[in-house]
């Protein structure tokens, strides 16, 4: 008890010194006229800005590729034009192993393919309906391969598997039945997915009768029968339509009788699809080849983003160093930010991609993130980055300070800065590779000097006083 009031006295004693200074500005630095740090804004910086094709990309889980998500469908979109895109898969043997047909006859129900709904779909959920087709691959996928959105998958064409007309319902759960066998059948709820029926044809052929050495072993079974090819119907599918991402679990379920003589009993059976890989068209309208085209006119009013692996803008500030020239050396850059305001009337249906980034090639032509985001110790992290688009705002901002000092004083070159679309699951990493996992779009208000949402980049300096 004595200590505290000790402690409370010593703290009353220097309260009581503190406060009868007298001249308190004689801690610290006095701020007179001749030492005054203000702030001056800078937004006329000349941009050059153009659209070009995104970079191709791999779309498929093979040879230890990362990708777990798989556009499928056909959008027709009213600014951009029509995207389409396609699955190959490989199809497997029930345990992907030496398959043994069950003993008796054999009636099958129903046999149907799985498509597993992933998050990300863009396009209309309302207006349009869709229809899917499905045929035999003329050609294997290989593992060890590494497949991009340009291939050109060969298909058995002339013979339709399978058809099925659906409605967009991404994120509703179905109630589908369970054979369970020697016992009763039950009725379960399963993730949003579309069921597609298939020939029973195909199934018997290729499976319950087909003969013992195509089902020795899956390697056999995967050179006979090669897998499927999925795509939307363009004549059965209505509307602008859209584009969905699927999960890497489809699979071919297979709903079958067996009767031995005396007794009949239903069973099931599921074949595996273990490769995926989406095959990707863009047929641009003329707006978007006409910017596609003027890559030496300067920069363009109108500039477009879009996914999957579809188009990119690259960006330049070629003037960037008469700045030093005219305002002097002797500053300090506060903050560079550049704004992205999406062309008004835009964003009605399609809503902007949700994120995009920004990157620049190093020496030898390879993306690399820009010092803002990495681990560069004036760098804030991916959210004060930015890349996000703002609903109120109708914009996107990149704090870009580290790049353009560095660019403004020669500290850095600029061999190609880009601006592309971005998976947006995840807000904590800031990527610059290409992608396919995301189907949405943007085009945004370029250098139009009419326009008072055309792209800035707001530099605000400091002049130090000598």
């Amino acid at each position: 008890m004595k200590f505290f009031k000790l402690d409370l006295l010593t703290l009353l004693i220097s309260l009581f010194i503190l406060n009868s200074c007298k001249n308190q500005d004689t801690i610290g630095l006095g701020v007179t006229s001749t030492n005054q740090l203000n702030g001056s804004l800078i937004d006329t910086s000349t941009i050059v800005i153009n659209t070009i094709p995104e970079d191709s990309v791999i779309t498929g889980n093979t040879n230890g590729s990362a990708i777990t998500k798989f556009p499928m469908g056909l959008f027709r979109d009213p600014a951009l034009g029509t995207t389409e895109s396609d699955l190959a898969l490989d199809l497997n043997l029930p345990g992907s192993s030496a398959y043994t047909t069950p003993s008796g006859t054999i009636t099958i129900d129903s046999a149907l393919l799985v498509l597993r709904y992933n998050d990300g779909f863009y396009g209309d959920s309302l207006a349009s309906r869709y229809k899917v087709n499905v045929y035999q691959l003329g050609e294997r996928i290989y593992s060890n391969n590494s497949y991009y959105n340009t291939k050109q998958w060969k298909y058995n064409s002339s013979t339709l598997l399978g058809t099925q007309s659906f409605l967009s319902r991404t994120h509703d759960t179905i109630g589908i039945k369970v054979y369970v066998a020697g016992g009763k059948d039950s009725v379960q709820r399963v993730g949003p997915q579309v069921r597609i029926p298939i020939d029973k044809n195909f199934i018997n052929n290729n499976l319950f009768n087909a003969s013992t050495t195509q089902l020795s072993s899956n390697l056999v079974f995967k050179n006979s029968v090669n897998g499927l090819f999925v795509t939307l119907d363009k004549t059965g599918t209505t509307g602008a339509g859209g584009i969905f991402m699927l999960k890497d679990s489809t699979t071919l379920d297979i709903f079958y009788r067996t009767f031995d003589g005396t007794t009949t009993d239903t069973s099931s059976v599921s074949m595996p699809t273990n490769l995926m890989v989406s095959q990707i068209k863009h047929t641009y309208s003329p707006a978007v080849q006409t910017e596609i085209s003027n890559q030496t006119t300067g920069s363009r009013n109108t500039f477009y983003i879009q996914g999957p692996t579809g188009l990119r803008a690259k960006i330049s500030f070629p003037y960037l160093k008469n700045i030093v020239k005219t305002i002097g050396s002797d500053i300090i850059i506060n903050r560079a930010e550049l704004v992205i305001t999406a062309n008004p009337g835009s964003t009605i249906p399609f809503a902007p991609l949700p994120r995009i980034t920004m990157y620049k090639y190093d020496l030898a032509g390879q993306r690399t993130a820009i010092e803002d985001a990495t681990t560069d110790p004036r760098s804030g992290g991916s959210v004060v980055f930015g890349g996000f688009y703002s609903q109120t705002q109708q914009t996107y901002h990149f704090i870009i300070t580290a790049y353009i000092t560095d660019l403004m004083r020669n500290l850095t070159l600029d061999y190609g800065t880009y601006i592309g679309a971005i998976d947006y699951g995840d807000a904590t990493t800031i990527s610059v590779g290409a992608t396919s996992q995301v189907a949405a779009r943007t085009f945004a208000v370029g250098t139009d000097k009419t326009s008072p949402y055309r792209i800035k980049l707001n530099i605000i300096y400091t002049k130090i006083a000598k």
